[in-house]
C-alpha cells in the first residue's frame, strides 16, 4: 500500500477525528486551530510542519515521525511521546500545555521547552542533557535516572528533582528554586 504524501499545505480549523485523519508523509505542512483530540496519528510522519492552537490531547502517537516540527500554543496533554518514531525526532515546544504526557527514555538532549505547563509529565530515564525548561511549571513531574547534565531550570517552577537518583552535573538552577532540590531532606529554607 502506497504512503499518500502531503507537501506545503495548510489545513485551517479542521477537526480529525480517531478515524478521520488521512495517514501519510506531511511536509512543510502548517495546521492553525485544529482538533485532533483523541486522534489516530500512529505510522504517520510529520516532517517541518507547524501546529498553531491545536487540540493534540491524547491522540494515539505510536511509530508516528516528529522530525523539526514546531508546536505553539498547543494542548497535548495525556500524549505518550515515547511510544512515537525516535527516527530524528526533534520537537520544539513553546507556551503549550503537555501535563500528564510521558517522554519515558526517549533522548530530548538540547530540547527547548518555552513557557510550557509540564505537570505530571514523566520524564524516567530521559537524556535531558543541555535542554533548556524556559518558564515551566514542573509541578509533579518525574525525575528518575534521568540526564540532566548542564540542563537550565533556572527561569522554571515547581520542580522536584532528586540528586542522589538523577545526573545533574553542570546543570543550572536558581537561588529560589533551590528547595526543589533539596525537598527529599525535610528541612526548611528561607
Amino acid at each position: 500500500m502506497d504512503q499518500n504524501f502531503i507537501d506545503e499545505q495548510t489545513f485551517e480549523n479542521e477537526t480529525f477525528s480517531k478515524y478521520e485523519f488521512e495517514k501519510g508523509d506531511y511536509e512543510l505542512c502548517t495546521f492553525i486551530n485544529c482538533s485532533f483530540l483523541d486522534a489516530d496519528l500512529s505510522n504517520t510522519r510529520f516532517m517541518e510542519c507547524e501546529f498553531y492552537d491545536c487540540n493534540l490531547s491524547s491522540a494515539n502517537v505510536f511509530q508516528t515521525g516528529f522530525q523539526d516540527v514546531i508546536f505553539k500554543d498547543c494542548k497535548m496533554l495525556g500524549i505518550d511521546f515515547e511510544k512515537c518514531s525516535d527516527f530524528a525526532f526533534n520537537i520544539t515546544v513553546d507556551n503549550c500545555q503537555l501535563s500528564h504526557a510521558s517522554f519515558y527514555k526517549m533522548n530530548l538532549s538540547k530540547m527547548i521547552f518555552k513557557v510550557c505547563k509540564l505537570e505530571g509529565v514523566d520524564f524516567t530515564e530521559c537524556n535531558l542533557s543541555t535542554s533548556v525548561f524556559d518558564h515551566c511549571d514542573l509541578l509533579n513531574a518525574t525525575f528518575l535516572k534521568t540526564n540532566l547534565e548542564k540542563a537550565d531550570f533556572r527561569t522554571s517552577k515547581n520542580f522536584i528533582i532528586d540528586l542522589e537518583n538523577n545526573r545533574i552535573k553542570g546543570a543550572k538552577f536558581s537561588r529560589k528554586s533551590v528547595d526543589g532540590l533539596l525537598s527529599k531532606y525535610l528541612i526548611k529554607i528561607e
